[in-house]
């Protein structure tokens, strides 16, 4: 599954808001009608859940973005904080690494980093250039909330992440993604809760507990990298509770 997420470097999106938004893109797409027994999706999509689960993160922007608009699937724009521009990722209907649409070919996978949001992004930021130049100034500059916490505050599904392992901004929107989607196909879930995260348009809350807290919670959701990109050997990387 090829999940493309909006890349602006003048309105950036956090991080955590464009991992949320890639989980609820795929778990949107997994629930929706096309993918369902005689939806168009269907096939694609069984093929795809029954085999060795791959998500490939691309980051796009202008033209290229609305060209990816185009192809099968599920787009969700997230908002952030205040000063914060928002996360937009869309989930693909799943299908060969080789050929790709024209669309994807030109998008790049590796590399992918937004700002965290704890601290004003790099230039050419708008709300960094209104910043420095209101402190030149000596005026108050805009109001922008810096925090790398997730304000999703009512999600019915966490998702934790591993406090162990760095990873790029496109690895995190995959385990956080992929842990969303064991989550949404879990036995243990209960239907009244999946029908109430439906409503919320599958809305997760992305957190990163302590290690000692890492280390001893048990939780009904486990991703463990297989170590193909980025992490060394099988590695558990993100959780989900509900």
């Amino acid at each position: 599954m090829q999940i493309a997420v909006r890349y602006d470097k003048v309105a950036p999106p956090r991080r955590v808001d464009v991992a949320e938004a890639a989980a609820r893109a795929v778990v949107g797409l997994l629930a929706s009608p096309q993918a369902a027994q005689g939806g168009a999706w269907h096939d694609a999509v069984e093929h795809w859940r029954h085999g060795r689960i791959r998500k490939l993160v691309r980051r796009a922007r202008g033209r290229r973005w609305e060209e990816i608009g185009q192809l099968p699937g599920v787009t969700v724009v997230q908002e952030g904080p205040p000063g914060w521009g928002p996360a937009a990722a869309r989930a693909l209907v799943p299908g060969p690494v080789r050929p790709l649409p024209a669309a994807l070919a030109k998008t790049q996978v590796e590399g992918t980093h937004f700002p965290a949001g704890d601290a004003l992004p790099p230039p050419p930021a708008s709300v960094t250039a209104q910043t420095q130049e209101a402190r030149r100034r000596g005026e108050p500059g805009p109001r922008i909330e810096l925090s790398a916490a997730s304000s999703s505050v009512d999600a019915l599904v966490v998702v934790e992440v591993t406090p162990a392992e760095e990873m790029t901004s496109g690895k995190l929107c995959a385990q956080v993604a992929h842990a969303a989607q064991l989550a949404w196909e879990s036995p243990e879930m209960p239907e009244s809760l999946r029908e109430g995260w439906a409503a919320q348009g599958y809305r997760v809350r992305v957190e990163v507990p302590e290690p000692e807290v890492w280390g001893s919670a048990l939780r009904p959701v486990r991703v463990v990298d297989a170590g193909f990109t980025e992490l060394d050997g099988p590695t558990e990387t993100a959780r989900a509770r509900w």
